[in-house]
């Protein structure tokens, strides 16, 4: 080898070594995020205790404190099948395929080609060359194209698309326990209004017999016709109030069959006469823990970071863009194309350095400062609304259980006051005016003391939606698993292999059949029946 081929081969390879040392230069600003001083203690007291260190975390399947099977199964369908869900998934299986459509332009870029052409002139044309009429031209080439990366512009773009691959993952995680606390709190709701039908049939039946009791009274002329009214209106009236009741449990149960995908015609859930759900024991942690277990804080922490990559693309855009380029093939009039004479090659390299753009580059970067800034903003706005609804969920678990409690012990004494205004009423000593009163008070604490119950059931739920449901940060993909394929991989393309707790069915027309009937496990209060009341009317 010549010395001067020498030297020009040293200084390719110094070059192509320069350029890997200069791809090292990342502009993005230092990313940490932020610390936040916070309380120690939650402001909130809720009924509930950690009994031990290993108590203070939610399990995943967090509805199982609940204790109701039928409940169970339904969030089991919810996670397999729920279409928002599915989709919430697949929004995730894209991101990933973003990170390696990113990543390609970090490699060269090669390409082949082969072309073929002939053309024939007319014989009679005017002024034609006098040569041949037809010619034929074959050709196949290869091209090769490669951008070096020296200011990290097309890595800053890869860890950004990596980082929103990974909001998606979590973005996935709060669809998945948004959705399994919307099921949780329409089942509570669903068997609150059973309960409240059977105190309404109950309380109808009762009716019925008070009725009767005035028309007696009646028939014997110990009672006036105003108190038969008045006992038909309060009869007629609480049928009505039942069946306002009737049509919220069927409204209620066709959205429990669209979250398990099933249409509401096909979907019936029997009815139960009590709630029969065990009080969840939820720990609170402490405030700092809270940020590791929220979904939504997590993926506003990941859209934060991928704005401080964008800085550093939009610093980039100050500095050279060099990109290089070679292509090489053969050409011939004719099929004898592999012929050293008849070969052909090009090579070259551009160089764009951005020297007067009216502000546009200053533009941009501005806009990328404050697009982060933003995004910190937005970050301490979640965290802020996490810490909210913590407190809040506490403050409701904590003053509904005192506010159950106190009507349970109300119920009992209005039942009571009930009977006896009846009882009084047959001896002849009290009014049908104070019987009225009675049942009215009864029925109105008996029903507001199921609707506590609901409520108080379904804090519990949005407690723990608030305390991230048993999530953890440590379960987003990492950066390197948010790959979906490598750059030689030609196989397994449909669905790439799941990461970070984000697997759905690669056959979604499995779940085309929407005439699925509601689940047939038994709920926490199947057989229980209600508290019968005491009728002096029957003695």
């Amino acid at each position: 080898m010549s010395t001067h081929r020498f030297k020009k081969l040293a200084l390719a390879c110094g070059t192509v070594l320069t350029a890997f040392g200069l791809s090292a230069c990342d502009l993005a600003p230092t990313y940490k995020p932020p610390t936040f001083v916070v309380p120690a203690n939650w402001h909130g007291q809720g009924p509930f205790a950690t009994a031990t260190p290993a108590d203070t975390t939610l399990p995943t399947d967090w509805w199982k404190l609940l204790n109701d099977p039928l409940l169970n199964e339904m969030e089991a369908t919810l996670t397999k099948a729920n279409p928002d869900l599915q989709a919430a998934a697949e929004r995730f299986i894209q991101a990933r395929a973003l990170v390696v459509q990113a990543r390609s332009e970090l490699l060269p870029h090669l390409a082949m080609g082969a072309g073929a052409f002939d053309n024939k002139q007319s014989s009679d044309r005017l002024f034609r060359y006098k040569g041949n009429i037809t010619e034929t031209d074959e050709e196949y080439h290869g091209l090769a194209s490669w951008e070096p990366d020296f200011w990290s512009a097309i890595r800053n773009h890869v860890r950004a698309q990596k980082q929103f691959a990974q909001e998606k993952a979590a973005d996935f995680a709060m669809s998945r326990l948004s959705l399994q606390a919307e099921l949780a709190s329409d089942y509570v709701q669903l068997r609150g209004y059973d309960a409240q039908i059977a105190i309404y049939n109950q309380s109808i039946g009762y009716y019925q017999k008070a009725l009767q009791i005035t028309q007696n009274q009646l028939e014997h002329q110990a009672a006036p016709r105003l108190d038969v009214a008045r006992a038909q209106a309060q009869l007629y009236s609480t049928q009505a109030a039942e069946l306002d009741v009737q049509a919220a449990r069927e409204v209620t149960e066709h959205a429990l069959a669209i979250l398990t995908n099933a249409s509401p015609s096909s979907f019936h859930i029997a009815p139960t006469q009590v709630m029969g759900f065990n009080q969840p024991s939820v720990p609170a942690g402490v405030p700092s823990e809270l940020l590791q277990r929220r979904p939504d804080v997590a993926s506003a922490e990941r859209e934060m970071a991928q704005a401080n990559r964008e800085i550093g693309i939009a610093r980039a855009a100050f500095y050279p863009h060099v990109s290089l380029q070679a292509g090489g093939g053969f050409a011939q009039n004719g099929f004898d194309l592999a012929n050293l004479a008849n070969s052909l090659w090009s090579y070259g390299a551009s160089f764009e350095l951005p020297i007067f753009e009216g502000g546009l580059r200053r533009a941009e970067l501005q806009h990328a400062w404050s697009a982060y800034r933003e995004t910190r903003d937005t970050y301490r706005s979640k965290v802020l609304d996490s810490f909210r609804e913590v407190e809040d969920g506490l403050s409701r678990t904590n003053r509904l259980d005192q506010e159950n409690h106190a009507l349970k012990k109300a119920v009992d004494a209005t039942l009571a006051t009930q009977n006896m205004t009846m009882t009084l009423y047959q001896g002849g000593v009290g009014t049908y005016l104070e019987a009225i009163f009675a049942q009215v008070q009864t029925l109105d604490t008996r029903i507001h003391q199921i609707e506590v119950a609901t409520r108080l059931y379904q804090a519990d739920i949005g407690l723990i939606r608030a305390l991230g449901g048993g999530w953890n940060v440590k379960l987003l993909p990492t950066m390197d698993q948010a790959l979906s394929i490598t750059p030689l991989q030609y196989d397994d393309l449909h669905h790439p292999q799941p990461v970070g707790g984000v697997d759905i069915s690669q056959h979604p027309e499995a779940f085309e059949n929407l005439s699925s009937a509601a689940p047939s496990a038994p709920a926490a209060a199947t057989g229980k029946t209600l508290r019968p009341i005491y009728d002096q009317a029957e003695h």
